[in-house]
């Protein structure tokens, strides 16, 4: 009798919760780019994913896991003592702290909860529940500052994540970063760090004003710093080129024991904010060579959470390829 083996599980932790969606800009009935409904998209191409291969889905089990708020200790581990205390205060308060960065009374939670959900998600994969997760959360964080919120970020998120696999056994560990701005936060955070790989790919010149292909990283954590600026326009063929010559040999070269990726969407060709031109099933390409380089050194370990995309439509789209490359 012949055996047919069965396809693996398609088993994915997914974090989400009702606490994202409470970060709402302070001005009610504005407009804000950074806005709940970003989530409904972001939760549609998760609910696509998780149907029947016969009914156009993906086939995936959604394993949900316990939101919690990250700890002091936690956020300190990236963000200046100072930062974390005086951004506690602020819970329940309301305004904006720049031009482009709002808090409404449910802002603080929603951020502490955003780092403690990849932090869960992390403990998660480090038992050997699962080896990959995708974390729909807001606010976004890969420009928050160690002392500083900035560019819609409140908490640096993956940041946080990547210090707590750290701290908890991980000698080596890489973010990949393909948001089209580059994330200043993630690089200051760890520019002397050279246990943590930081890999970037973003519109040059454009919003935050760095990511120079000479910013590679200080003192011993000279080289761990690798941006691949890419000038407006450019779309799949470009960013497969920079991917390809820059950003997997950079990964394999460094074996990490775990990724992270920051996975913003707002490199899209419909993306408000940008000049970009990627497709989604480059952003599923992106995400699968990425997992292939996971397998390699780390297990399959690989956590994807969400940073920008602002058009609805190519959020859901490229999301939901990036889902099926995991």
């Amino acid at each position: 009798m012949v055996r047919i083996a069965k396809s693996p599980t398609k088993r994915l932790l997914l974090a989400d919760d009702a606490r994202f969606d409470a970060h709402v800009p302070p001005h009610r009935g504005g407009y804000h780019p950074e806005r709940p409904e970003r989530l409904l998209a972001a939760r549609e191409a998760a609910a696509q994913a998780a149907r029947p291969l016969e009914d156009g889905g993906l086939g995936v089990t959604w394993e949900p896991i316990t939101i919690r708020e990250a700890t002091d200790e936690e956020l300190a581990r990236v963000h200046d003592a100072q930062y974390v205390e005086a951004f506690s205060k602020l819970a329940g308060k309301s305004g904006y702290l720049d031009p482009d960065t709002y808090l409404n009374e449910g802002s603080v939670r929603a951020a502490k909860s955003a780092a403690g959900a990849l932090v869960e998600m992390v403990d998660r994969v480090r038992k050997g529940d699962a080896a990959r997760g995708v974390a729909l959360v807001r606010p976004p964080g890969h420009h928050a500052r160690p002392h500083q919120a900035m560019g819609f970020c409140l908490v640096n998120n993956v940041a946080v994540a990547a210090a707590h696999a750290r701290a908890t056994g991980m000698k080596k560990v890489a973010i990949v970063d393909f948001d089209v701005h580059h994330g200043n936060g993630t690089q200051e955070i760890f520019y002397r760090d050279p246990s943590v790989l930081y890999v970037s790919t973003h519109q040059y010149p454009f919003y935050p004003g760095t990511g120079a292909a000479e910013e590679r990283g200080e003192g011993e954590g000279k080289g761990a710093t690798v941006n691949v600026p890419l000038a407006a326009g450019s779309g799949d063929a470009e960013y497969r080129d920079a991917f390809e010559r820059h950003v997997l040999p950079a990964v394999s070269a460094f074996e990490p024991e775990m990724i992270f990726v920051s996975a913003g969407f707002d490199a899209a060709i419909a993306d408000p904010l940008a000049e970009m031109r990627v497709s989604s099933e480059a952003f599923g390409w992106m995400t699968a060579e990425l997992a292939r380089a996971a397998d390699a050194s780390a297990g399959g370990r690989i956590l994807l959470a969400l940073e920008g995309g602002y058009d609805l439509a190519s959020l859901e789209a490229g999301l939901r390829a990036a889902i099926g490359a995991l």
